[in-house]
């Protein structure tokens, strides 16, 4: 007859280094489930300790005793509950990514994550060693198995736990968020629940970690693959499940459309980098565009109006609607506003320029002139009140070079920098939806930089529904020129995508991080040389 057991997932925001402070947070969230939800068992995420992705943080040689503090903190102050935690343990022959079952001081468990993923974001492989074996350990008449993340998407250790007598699996997990992943996640544990016939307890970090952002979303998948419980995403929290009559149960809280859960994250990651980088608050260089828009809402929800500065640079070739929506945007926000104009600062530029351009027409040099006085002036007011430069460039425009370096790339964090063009609108519009903030025509009008009469953004990409699906194919897909026109697309036009992406690798390098919220950003998880010969690749 199957046991009974009262568990708590511990769906925290943990920060990368911090060993002090997340061991705090562990022990409060261990209190919480031991004295308000009577749980038996609390579940904390993969390497809790030291947050996720530590890095080369794990070559820092007083590393292994700032460890040992936290561990023994853990050991005396968490009584009456047990605890799974990770942690890296160091061992004589190398380092695992390793977790503990303790109680009342006692190590019950000890388990190494066996299958150490070396793709996409992930480079765990440079750091750990690979455990072997399992580890179940009994709490309350039920034999529980232990998995760390990837782990559970490989059928071995789930099946090895099984064999070793599991009856309910605990899988502890840092799995940064993309637009699938949610998907994936639940086909992944729905595979392992029914090979191994056992439930699964999924427990996921939640938080921003500079490029990427974890969405939490702990979830628990019956034997026959029916979700117990659901935790939502981007929200910290203790939350309960019982493990009653072989199967789990707790709260179910209800999907989310792409859009919000997009927005949710691009929020999350904000907030997280500005806090935890020490910023007092966040600069925005509000243009009346639709980039800009998006990013000083989702500073403004992030932060609150009262920490977010937005500054209308204007030119000789801004339009006066565009200064207007800027105006009134900033004042259905709440924040201070200021405008600074760069005609003097451009006019000074050219003055000094025009003796060696002397017979050279106006061409791009003028226009990223433009871009660049706006850069200077928002890192002055950076360097003089502490604020963070928010950048505005999205994925579109980050994938084919149409962005200024030392101009509108200026800045610390690029909130939407794997959002592509198509999805900016999109975002806004349901942002708009909850609370009207960000003006109609900035969503109607044809987007352009305003950097010269007349320009439109059309002048220089193909249409963004054009461009948005080329680029997820080469960039996301690898898919070869040949493959993208075969599905449908004119030739020309994807060389010419295609071209801009390979050349405008040099910008990328030099661009602030942003988070990852498709199936492949630029950035960690995307490695291509600057100087390369492709041809048709």
């Amino acid at each position: 007859m199957p046991g009974t057991l009262r568990l708590a997932a511990a769906q925290l925001d943990l920060w990368v280094g911090d060993i002090e402070g997340n061991v705090a947070k562990i022990v409060a969230a261990a209190h919480h489930a031991r004295d308000a939800l009577g749980a038996d068992l609390l579940v904390a995420p993969e390497l809790a300790l030291i947050g996720y992705p530590p890095d080369d943080l794990l070559l820092r040689s007083a590393l292994p005793q700032a460890l040992e503090r936290g561990l023994h903190t853990l050991r005396r102050e968490v009584r009456g509950i047990a605890l799974v935690v990770g942690f890296p343990e160091r061992a004589a022959e190398g380092l695992y990514n390793a977790a503990w079952v303790i109680r009342d001081g006692e190590v019950l468990a000890r388990y190494r994550k066996q299958l150490l993923p070396n793709y996409g974001v992930f480079d765990e492989k440079r750091h750990f060693l690979p455990g072997q074996g399992s580890a179940v350990f009994e709490l309350g008449g039920v034999r529980l198995g232990l998995c760390i993340c990837e782990d559970i998407w490989g059928p071995g250790p789930a099946a090895a736990a099984k064999a070793a007598g599991a009856e309910l699996l605990v899988a502890i997990n840092a799995s940064p968020y993309d637009l699938a992943k949610a998907r994936e996640r639940l086909a992944v544990l729905r595979a392992r629940s029914a090979e191994t016939a056992l439930p699964i307890v999924y427990v996921n970090l939640v938080g921003g970690q500079d490029d990427l952002v974890f969405d939490g979303a702990s979830l628990a998948v019956n034997a026959d693959g029916a979700v117990g419980f659901q935790a939502p995403a981007f929200a910290e929290g203790v939350f309960a499940v019982r493990y009653e009559n072989g199967r789990l149960a707790g709260e179910v809280a209800p999907p989310l459309a792409e859009e919000a859960t997009v927005y949710r994250a691009l929020v999350c990651a904000t907030r997280d980098y500005v806090e935890r980088n020490g910023f007092p608050g966040a600069l925005v260089g509000l243009s009346g565009g639709i980039d800009s828009a998006l990013v000083a809402t989702i500073a403004a929800d992030a932060l609150g109006p009262e920490r977010v500065w937005t500054v209308a640079l204007p030119s000789r070739y801004t339009a006066d609607m565009s200064n207007e929506d800027a105006r009134r945007q900033a004042q259905a926000l709440g924040v201070r506003h200021s405008v600074l104009s760069i005609e003097h600062a451009f006019r000074a530029f050219g003055d000094t320029l025009a003796e060696t351009f002397a017979g050279r027409a106006p061409d791009l040099t003028e226009e990223n002139l433009q871009s660049r006085c706006r850069g200077v002036l928002l890192m002055a007011l950076s360097n003089k009140f502490g604020h963070v430069v928010l950048t505005t460039g999205n994925k579109s425009e980050m994938a084919t070079g149409y962005a200024t370096l030392y101009g509108d790339m200026c800045g610390g964090f690029a909130p939407i920098k794997d959002v592509y063009k198509t999805l900016v609108y999109r975002l806004a519009r349901y942002r708009n939806s909850v609370a009207p903030v960000i003006p109609e025509r900035v969503l109607t009008r044809e987007p352009s930089a305003e950097l010269r009469p007349g320009q439109k953004d059309s002048d220089s990409l193909p249409p963004y529904e054009v461009l948005d699906p080329i680029l997820e194919a080469y960039v996301e897909d690898s898919r070869s020129i040949a493959e993208i026109v075969a599905m449908g697309y004119e030739e020309s036009v994807v060389q010419r995508v295609a071209a801009l992406v390979r050349r405008s690798e040099y910008k990328r390098r030099q661009a602030p991080p942003g988070p990852k919220i498709t199936r492949r950003a630029f950035g960690r998880e995307r490695r291509y040389p600057i100087t390369a010969v492709y041809g048709d690749l």
